[in-house]
């Protein structure tokens, strides 16, 4: 058996596998990720149909398997299974308790199918691995936090929320319509219609008091999370120009992508970096602090003044 042979044999099994895993699958979503033609697809889909797979498809949409058909039992290879282990012990640590929880239960079932070698792989490892994040990652009064949003946003019903924005004396209480999640700087975020502000608003899960589920449907429809959060214009942002010792620009690579880092140059025993930054009087000096034994400022000369006017401060303090 040839190696395109091997090849072609895996790709139909993994396009067997994704149309199961998805209600539609666009033959161009297929091309690009395993990075062939579209006629190569129909021609896998061709093949798939003619060993009695019920494909459906439909001009302009995509495909589906039709309801009822299953793929016998997967096996998973040594390497996948060792995969689960590292999302099992994110999960325990980046989400709430009750969505780790369910994550525990399926983890169970994926290892009840595991064959012996596999099994034996994941318990070399499961006790090796320990992940300890920076700061509290949800909110531990609502538990079940992120599980009654998931389930807001498949089901498109409205949610009760209890929520004390930063600068607030006391907390609000308001109906939303989720339109999405994300993990940014150590904090999960959900984006929703506030009804309360009849606008779209971004709320901070550690800063949530209440949330609870409503029979109430959507009044509005949302497109995609992305549309709800635009960059800000390159008008907004300040240029900084930094030189730090090389041994530590290494370190500062996890936070400068969140500052707006847009080229680093080396030179000689240091890195220049540049960035376009719309957060400076406040996240950023103080970033900056963190790293100034060994950074130069080179440009704006503003921020030379607030960086001295900062550690006066602290000095009058000691």
């Amino acid at each position: 058996m040839s190696n395109e042979t091997v090849k072609r044999f895996d790709r139909i099994v993994s396009i067997h596998i994704q149309l199961q895993s998805k209600k539609i699958v666009r033959a161009q979503d297929l091309a690009d990720r395993f990075q062939v033609s579209l006629r190569t697809i129909y021609r896998d889909i061709r093949t798939l149909e003619s060993s009695g797979v019920p494909i459906v498809s439909e001009a302009g949409v995509g495909y589906s398997i039709m309801d009822g058909y299953r793929l016998p039992p997967i096996m998973f290879t040594k390497e996948e299974a060792g995969s689960f282990v590292a999302a099992e012990k994110l999960m325990e640590q980046f989400t709430d308790d009750t969505l780790g929880a369910y994550f525990k239960s399926a983890m169970y079932k994926i290892k009840s199918v595991l064959r012996g070698g596999e099994r034996d792989w994941i318990d070399a490892i499961e006790s090796k691995v320990r992940i300890n994040p920076s700061r509290e990652l949800f909110n531990k009064d609502i538990p079940n936090g992120l599980e009654v949003i998931f389930e807001s946003i498949a089901e498109r019903t409205q949610l009760f929320l209890t929520y004390k924005a930063f600068e607030a004396d006391n907390s609000s209480e308001r109906y939303i319509e989720p339109v999405g999640l994300f993990h940014e700087n150590n904090y999960w975020y959900l984006m929703a219609y506030c009804h309360l502000r009849k606008d779209y608003r971004q709320f901070r899960t550690d800063r949530m008091k209440q949330i609870k589920r409503t029979s109430l449907p959507y009044l509005l429809e949302h497109g995609p999370l992305e549309d709800y959060r635009p960059e800000r214009p390159k008008e907004d942002c300040t240029k900084i120009v930094l030189r730090v010792d090389k041994k530590v620009a290494r370190y500062m690579t996890s936070s400068t992508n969140y500052y707006g880092l847009t080229k680093q140059v080396p030179m000689g025993d240091e890195m220049e970096l540049t960035f376009m930054c719309s957060r400076v009087e406040n996240d950023f000096v103080r970033w900056y602090l963190m790293f100034s034994d060994y950074a130069t400022i080179i440009e704006p000369e503003s921020l030379k003044v607030t960086v001295r006017e900062i550690l006066a401060a602290a000095t009058s303090r000691l």
